[in-house]
Protein backbone atom coordinates (compact mmCIF):
# COMPACT_ATOMS: atom_id res chain seq x y z
CA UNK A 1 0.00 0.00 0.00
CA UNK A 2 2.83 2.70 1.04
CA UNK A 3 4.41 1.96 -2.71
CA UNK A 4 0.66 2.25 -4.42
CA UNK A 5 -0.59 5.23 -2.65
CA UNK A 6 2.06 7.23 -4.36
CA UNK A 7 1.61 5.71 -7.74
CA UNK A 8 -1.88 6.73 -7.67
CA UNK A 9 -1.58 10.45 -6.14
CA UNK A 10 0.96 10.82 -8.93
CA UNK A 11 -1.04 10.08 -11.52
CA UNK A 12 -4.10 11.50 -10.45
CA UNK A 13 -2.14 14.84 -10.23
CA UNK A 14 -0.76 14.29 -13.43
CA UNK A 15 -4.77 13.36 -15.13
CA UNK A 16 -5.79 17.05 -12.88
CA UNK A 17 -2.85 18.90 -14.38
CA UNK A 18 -3.91 17.75 -17.84
CA UNK A 19 -7.64 18.34 -17.92
CA UNK A 20 -6.74 21.93 -16.50
CA UNK A 21 -4.61 23.01 -19.10
CA UNK A 22 -5.18 20.86 -22.26
CA UNK A 23 -8.92 19.88 -21.92
CA UNK A 24 -10.91 22.59 -20.13
CA UNK A 25 -12.05 25.33 -21.98
CA UNK A 26 -11.02 29.40 -20.60
CA UNK A 27 -13.82 31.00 -19.01
CA UNK A 28 -15.46 33.94 -21.23
CA UNK A 29 -15.34 36.65 -18.73
CA UNK A 30 -12.63 36.07 -16.40
CA UNK A 31 -9.89 34.70 -19.30
CA UNK A 32 -7.17 31.66 -18.57
CA UNK A 33 -6.46 33.30 -14.98
CA UNK A 34 -9.89 31.14 -14.08
CA UNK A 35 -7.39 27.75 -14.66
CA UNK A 36 -6.24 28.70 -10.92
CA UNK A 37 -10.25 28.09 -9.45
CA UNK A 38 -9.93 24.30 -10.19
CA UNK A 39 -6.33 24.97 -7.60
CA UNK A 40 -7.98 27.24 -5.07
CA UNK A 41 -11.15 24.84 -4.42
CA UNK A 42 -9.45 21.75 -4.37
CA UNK A 43 -6.99 23.12 -1.69
CA UNK A 44 -10.00 24.57 0.22
CA UNK A 45 -11.87 21.50 0.15
CA UNK A 46 -8.30 19.30 1.64
CA UNK A 47 -7.67 22.42 4.38
CA UNK A 48 -11.19 21.09 5.50
CA UNK A 49 -11.06 18.39 5.43
CA UNK A 50 -7.93 18.95 7.29
CA UNK A 51 -9.18 20.69 10.25
CA UNK A 52 -12.63 17.76 10.65
CA UNK A 53 -9.53 15.36 10.88
CA UNK A 54 -7.95 17.48 13.35
CA UNK A 55 -11.57 17.95 15.48
CA UNK A 56 -12.72 13.99 15.42
CA UNK A 57 -9.04 13.14 16.67
CA UNK A 58 -9.01 15.54 19.34
CA UNK A 59 -12.14 14.68 20.29
CA UNK A 60 -11.00 10.81 20.36
CA UNK A 61 -8.26 12.33 22.29
CA UNK A 62 -9.67 14.21 24.52
CA UNK A 63 -12.22 10.95 25.28
CA UNK A 64 -10.09 8.36 25.74
CA UNK A 65 -6.31 9.76 25.81
CA UNK A 66 -5.31 8.05 22.43
CA UNK A 67 -1.74 8.78 21.25
CA UNK A 68 -2.09 7.72 18.15
CA UNK A 69 -5.47 10.45 17.77
CA UNK A 70 -3.30 13.35 19.06
CA UNK A 71 -0.28 12.52 16.47
CA UNK A 72 -3.32 12.48 13.47
CA UNK A 73 -4.78 15.38 14.97
CA UNK A 74 -1.10 16.86 14.71
CA UNK A 75 -0.35 15.80 11.61
CA UNK A 76 -3.96 16.75 10.27
CA UNK A 77 -3.67 20.89 11.78
CA UNK A 78 0.07 20.72 9.68
CA UNK A 79 -1.61 19.65 5.98
CA UNK A 80 -4.80 21.96 6.94
CA UNK A 81 -2.60 24.81 7.39
CA UNK A 82 -0.46 24.09 4.15
CA UNK A 83 -3.22 23.92 2.07
CA UNK A 84 -5.49 26.63 3.84
CA UNK A 85 -1.74 28.62 3.30
CA UNK A 86 -2.62 27.97 -0.33
CA UNK A 87 -6.04 28.85 -0.85
CA UNK A 88 -4.74 32.62 0.84
CA UNK A 89 -1.90 32.82 -2.17
CA UNK A 90 -3.90 31.56 -5.08
CA UNK A 91 -6.88 33.42 -4.46
CA UNK A 92 -5.10 37.00 -4.61
CA UNK A 93 -3.36 35.85 -7.91
CA UNK A 94 -6.86 34.92 -8.94
CA UNK A 95 -8.68 37.92 -7.53
CA UNK A 96 -5.76 40.72 -8.78
CA UNK A 97 -7.30 40.51 -12.55
CA UNK A 98 -10.38 40.30 -11.38
CA UNK A 99 -11.00 42.61 -8.70
CA UNK A 100 -8.20 44.99 -9.14
CA UNK A 101 -7.30 44.38 -5.63
CA UNK A 102 -4.48 42.02 -4.40
CA UNK A 103 -6.77 41.45 -1.49
CA UNK A 104 -10.07 42.76 -0.09
CA UNK A 105 -11.75 42.45 3.17
CA UNK A 106 -14.65 40.14 1.62
CA UNK A 107 -16.44 38.20 4.67
CA UNK A 108 -15.43 34.71 3.02
CA UNK A 109 -11.65 35.81 2.69
CA UNK A 110 -11.94 37.44 6.26
CA UNK A 111 -13.10 34.03 7.79
CA UNK A 112 -10.94 32.19 5.66
CA UNK A 113 -7.68 33.93 7.40
CA UNK A 114 -9.89 33.75 11.19
CA UNK A 115 -9.99 29.71 10.15
CA UNK A 116 -5.75 30.02 9.29
CA UNK A 117 -4.65 32.04 12.51
CA UNK A 118 -6.52 29.47 14.76
CA UNK A 119 -4.92 26.30 13.19
CA UNK A 120 -1.30 28.37 12.89
CA UNK A 121 -1.92 29.02 17.24
CA UNK A 122 -2.88 25.06 17.12
CA UNK A 123 0.90 24.45 15.81
CA UNK A 124 2.02 27.34 17.57
CA UNK A 125 0.76 26.17 21.17
CA UNK A 126 1.85 22.33 20.07
CA UNK A 127 5.37 23.30 18.86
CA UNK A 128 5.84 25.47 22.08
CA UNK A 129 4.09 24.16 24.89
CA UNK A 130 5.97 21.42 25.11
CA UNK A 131 5.04 17.42 26.50
CA UNK A 132 3.06 18.45 28.94
CA UNK A 133 -0.58 16.74 28.74
CA UNK A 134 -2.92 19.42 29.73
CA UNK A 135 -1.13 21.85 26.86
CA UNK A 136 -1.62 19.01 24.50
CA UNK A 137 -5.99 18.98 25.95
CA UNK A 138 -5.74 22.69 24.97
CA UNK A 139 -4.92 22.12 21.88
CA UNK A 140 -6.98 19.50 21.53
CA UNK A 141 -10.12 21.99 22.15
CA UNK A 142 -9.11 24.57 20.08
CA UNK A 143 -8.73 22.12 17.38
CA UNK A 144 -12.63 21.23 17.75
CA UNK A 145 -13.68 25.25 18.34
CA UNK A 146 -11.67 25.82 15.22
CA UNK A 147 -13.58 24.13 12.99
CA UNK A 148 -17.00 25.90 13.49
CA UNK A 149 -15.14 28.31 11.51
CA UNK A 150 -15.70 26.20 7.98
CA UNK A 151 -19.47 26.15 7.89
CA UNK A 152 -19.34 29.76 8.02
CA UNK A 153 -16.77 29.77 5.26
CA UNK A 154 -19.31 27.55 3.59
CA UNK A 155 -22.82 30.36 4.54
CA UNK A 156 -20.81 33.67 3.85
CA UNK A 157 -21.11 34.16 0.13
CA UNK A 158 -24.89 33.50 0.60
CA UNK A 159 -25.85 35.17 3.42
CA UNK A 160 -23.47 38.20 4.13
CA UNK A 161 -23.14 39.38 0.15
CA UNK A 162 -19.52 39.46 -0.12
CA UNK A 163 -17.16 39.91 -3.58
CA UNK A 164 -16.45 36.40 -3.77
CA UNK A 165 -18.06 34.47 -6.09
CA UNK A 166 -20.06 31.44 -5.57
CA UNK A 167 -19.12 29.62 -8.65
CA UNK A 168 -20.42 25.75 -7.79
CA UNK A 169 -23.68 26.60 -6.56
CA UNK A 170 -24.84 30.38 -7.86
CA UNK A 171 -27.99 32.54 -5.33
CA UNK A 172 -29.86 32.47 -8.47
CA UNK A 173 -29.58 28.42 -9.10
CA UNK A 174 -27.05 26.56 -11.25
CA UNK A 175 -23.58 26.18 -11.48
CA UNK A 176 -20.66 28.73 -12.81
CA UNK A 177 -19.23 25.61 -14.42
CA UNK A 178 -21.23 25.58 -17.48
CA UNK A 179 -18.96 23.19 -19.45
CA UNK A 180 -18.97 19.32 -18.26
CA UNK A 181 -15.17 19.48 -19.12
CA UNK A 182 -14.81 22.10 -16.03
CA UNK A 183 -17.04 20.09 -13.17
CA UNK A 184 -14.75 16.99 -14.40
CA UNK A 185 -11.70 18.42 -14.12
CA UNK A 186 -12.49 19.99 -10.68
CA UNK A 187 -13.39 16.60 -9.28
CA UNK A 188 -10.44 15.17 -10.74
CA UNK A 189 -8.46 18.06 -9.46
CA UNK A 190 -9.95 17.73 -5.37
CA UNK A 191 -8.96 14.07 -5.51
CA UNK A 192 -5.52 14.58 -6.63
CA UNK A 193 -5.54 17.19 -3.54
CA UNK A 194 -6.84 15.12 -1.12
CA UNK A 195 -4.94 12.12 -1.93
CA UNK A 196 -1.90 14.20 -1.91
CA UNK A 197 -2.89 15.28 1.60
CA UNK A 198 -3.34 11.95 2.85
CA UNK A 199 -0.09 11.10 1.56
CA UNK A 200 1.32 14.10 3.39
CA UNK A 201 -0.69 13.19 6.69
CA UNK A 202 0.29 9.41 6.51
CA UNK A 203 4.20 10.53 5.94
CA UNK A 204 4.14 12.84 8.95
CA UNK A 205 2.11 10.65 11.17
CA UNK A 206 4.72 8.03 10.99
CA UNK A 207 7.57 10.17 10.95
CA UNK A 208 6.14 11.25 14.79
CA UNK A 209 5.68 8.10 15.71
CA UNK A 210 9.53 7.13 15.06
CA UNK A 211 10.43 10.20 16.52
CA UNK A 212 8.78 9.06 19.59
CA UNK A 213 10.33 5.90 19.33
CA UNK A 214 13.51 6.71 19.21
CA UNK A 215 13.39 9.23 22.09
CA UNK A 216 11.62 6.07 24.36
CA UNK A 217 15.01 4.28 23.28
CA UNK A 218 17.27 7.37 24.23
CA UNK A 219 15.52 7.51 27.52
CA UNK A 220 16.12 3.71 27.90
CA UNK A 221 19.43 3.49 27.24
CA UNK A 222 20.71 6.79 29.49
CA UNK A 223 18.46 4.96 32.20
CA UNK A 224 20.73 1.85 31.35
CA UNK A 225 23.80 3.58 31.27
CA UNK A 226 23.07 5.26 34.51
CA UNK A 227 22.56 1.69 36.47
CA UNK A 228 25.67 0.16 35.02
CA UNK A 229 27.39 4.19 36.54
Amino acid sequence: MRRVFPAVTCVTMLAALYLIFMVVPTEQQMGIVQRIFYFHVSSAWMAFLGFFLVAGASAVYLWNGSRGADRLAEAAAEVGVLFCSLVLVTGPIWARPIWGVWWTWDPRLTMTVILWAIYASYLMLRAFGGEDEAVQRYAAVLGIIGVLDIPIIMVSVRLLRGMHPAVIARNEGGSGLVDPWMRIALVVSAVALILVGSWLMQLRVRASRLAEEMAALRRETEARQGEVA
